[in-house]
């Protein structure tokens, strides 16, 4: 062809190359440990299904299997428990269980402390979260970089080396009086989590500057581009803070035992673990059962936004 060089022709080596280069790629792409014509074999097709089959209920029963056990456990006379575990209900299901360990254990009372100590926790996780990400990805300061490393070396930090300043921090903090025995001393320590800055900030990282450009060419300052432009994009992560917030609220157990020493404020993380000494043990599994109820349905909740944001990239199509 007129104005094609010779090496460029459709039969040149370097034409062949590339095809076989190209290939190559694909066939690395398709490489599993069998091949396409080994799945055409219905003996090794039939193998490998069966071996999927068994492997998804073991995983099941590995993941669901503690929950449903738990359920059971919590509807089951203690007797049972103790001598047939595994039996479904050999003389019949206790519901008095669940009614006792409400109202006698007091579990509601100290459900609602979970409540609101899990919701202020998360709160303030995704205030400072949302904040410091976006101050450090969007709004780039002079002093972003050295703001990162700061925030960054805070992760290589152990947890239990805080706690004794922490506490002191919380017994005579610098302004106003002790806030032992009150929610603020857990709600507080809880939005200081680099964890979460350095992810929600990994994630306003993939989100397109073209758009942040086009807001302050039409006029809008740092809060209304963070409150209009930035929130509503951000979904996937905050859901996925969100869901890492309220789990390690629920479960914390050293710090709320700390700092709210007083029983009538302390979480069920907390209270149940001292209740099982003198607590019956069905009524004692149906308490535990109810303080499984909000963990799993957070999880359900934002499944769908923490399976989105997992992989911190993906926020806007095309």
């Amino acid at each position: 062809m007129a104005g094609r060089p010779a090496h460029e022709g459709p039969g040149s080596s370097s034409g062949r190359g590339s095809r076989r280069r190209r290939r190559a790629r694909d066939a690395e792409a398709d490489r599993g440990i069998l091949s396409e014509a080994d799945w055409r074999r219905p003996l090794v097709r039939r193998g490998m299904s069966t071996v999927h089959l068994v492997m998804l209920v073991l995983l099941v029963i590995w993941g669901i299997g503690p929950i449903v056990l738990l359920a059971k456990f919590a509807v089951t006379p203690t007797q049972d428990i103790l001598r047939t575990p595994l039996a479904v209900f050999p003389n019949g299901i206790a519901w008095g269980n669940l009614a006792e360990a409400w109202n006698d254990v007091r579990v509601s009372h100290y459900f609602l402390n979970t409540v609101w100590v899990a919701a202020g926790s998360w709160v303030s996780q995704v205030v400072v979260a949302a904040t410091g990400g976006y101050v450090l990805s969007v709004l780039r300061p002079r002093y972003a970089k050295a703001l990162q490393w700061a925030v960054l070396a805070t992760l290589f930090v152990p947890a239990v080396v805080l706690l004794v300043p922490l506490y002191l921090t919380i017994l005579d903090p610098p302004v106003g009086s002790s806030m032992l025995n009150t929610f603020w001393a857990v709600w507080l320590p809880a939005g200081a989590s680099a964890f979460n800055v350095v992810l929600v900030q990994r994630f306003f990282d993939s989100l397109p500057r073209e758009v942040f450009e086009a807001a302050r060419v039409d006029g809008a300052g740092p809060f209304r581009l963070f409150w209009s432009i930035v929130l509503p994009m951000s979904k996937p992560i905050l859901g996925v803070v969100s869901v890492f917030a309220v789990i390690a609220s629920w479960k914390d157990f050293l710090w709320p035992l700390l700092v709210l020493p007083n029983p009538d404020l302390q979480p069920l993380s907390v209270r149940l673990p001292s209740l099982q000494g003198s607590t019956d043990m069905g009524v004692l599994m149906a308490a535990l059962a109810i303080s499984t109820i909000i963990p799993v349905l957070v999880f359900l909740v934002f499944q769908r936004l923490f399976l989105r944001g997992a992989g911190l990239g993906g926020a806007v199509k095309g």
